[in-house]
């Protein structure tokens, strides 16, 4: 149960972060932010990645193995790099339109994919 919540936990707290990272680069298509200067925008995405931190830690100290869970620090850490990279792929596909999802990237995710099953290898 603790491994499903850590990627429950870990799934969320890397949708924040990528709307905190780049959900401000749909921001000059919406009227209310037209104005807003740079400042005003980090500051927005740290308010969004608040969220991504009150997630990630919990998913990282359920997880972890020295804390009863069921995860290795490298485990972690290579699934979070790979759950960050389907929500961003997912993300890209449907708030940004212009963006295409090509067979290098396929091929990629494939490596990532390998990567975690040789860290998880024993």
């Amino acid at each position: 149960m603790k491994a499903f919540y850590t990627i429950i936990l870990l799934v969320l707290s890397n949708t924040f972060m990528t709307f905190a990272w780049y959900g401000h680069l749909k921001f000059s298509q919406m009227s209310w932010s037209k104005n807003l200067g740079l400042v005003a925008i980090i500051l927005i995405s740290w308010g969004i990645a608040l969220f991504e931190y009150i997630l990630q830690v919990p998913a990282n100290r359920i997880g972890f193995k020295e804390n009863g869970g069921p995860f290795s620090l490298m485990e972690l850490k290579v699934m979070q790099e790979v759950i960050t990279l389907v929500v961003f792929v997912l993300f890209s596909l449907v708030f940004f339109k212009t963006e295409t999802f090509r067979w290098n990237h396929l091929i990629g995710f494939i490596f990532l994919i390998l990567a975690v099953y040789f860290v998880f290898k024993k």
